[in-house]
């Protein structure tokens, strides 16, 4: 009888421990910014350019980075070098690109939508720091420099607050 309790015992402590890790996970946003990849400058009159190969080979390099990753949205810019960028990752992770107005962020309704998330946003040299800033609710980071395609921003969102940190993927 008494293994009986100490068994049920231990169930009912796993099943509670599990149940509250599931809880503080759902708990955590996780956010990835990055900048589109290389685009195309032979036009400087297109202010929509493509990717250049090395950019598209960057943003598979992107989606081989993020594999042991779960992403449950992806965001971009509606510019075709943001969109490619944000392709492989989204075909790796079965989902469709929401796009969003850079200029319009609406963070707070943002961070609402995508609480306990593991979101990847595709942006800008200007709106990739812009946004991981209204993320924080600080002014933290500066814009890219025009050359830097391969800063990865991520920004955690819990009940014990929020950090950020900035890597560099080649």
């Amino acid at each position: 009888m008494k293994k009986l309790i100490l068994i049920t015992l231990i169930s009912v402590f796993v099943v509670t421990s599990c149940d509250q890790k599931s809880k503080t996970e759902k708990d955590i946003s996780t956010y990835y910014l990055i900048r589109h990849a290389e685009k195309d400058r032979t036009d400087s009159t297109n202010r929509n350019p493509n990717l250049t190969d090395v950019g598209l080979v960057r943003a598979e390099n992107w989606a081989k980075h993020f594999e042991d990753l779960k992403f449950d949205a992806i965001y971009s810019t509606d510019y075709n070098r943001t969109k490619q960028t944000a392709l492989p990752t989204a075909k790796a992770n079965n989902l469709e690109i929401v796009f969003y107005n850079p200029s319009d962020l609406q963070v707070e309704a943002f961070i609402e939508k995508t609480k306990g998330k593991t979101v990847l946003i595709v942006g800008h040299s200007n709106t990739t720091p812009k946004f991981a800033n209204s993320l924080l609710g600080e002014s933290k980071y500066d814009d890219m420099a025009d050359d830097n395609n391969a800063s990865l921003y991520k920004v955690t969102i819990s009940k014990n607050g929020k950090t950020s940190e900035v890597l560099v993927v080649n």
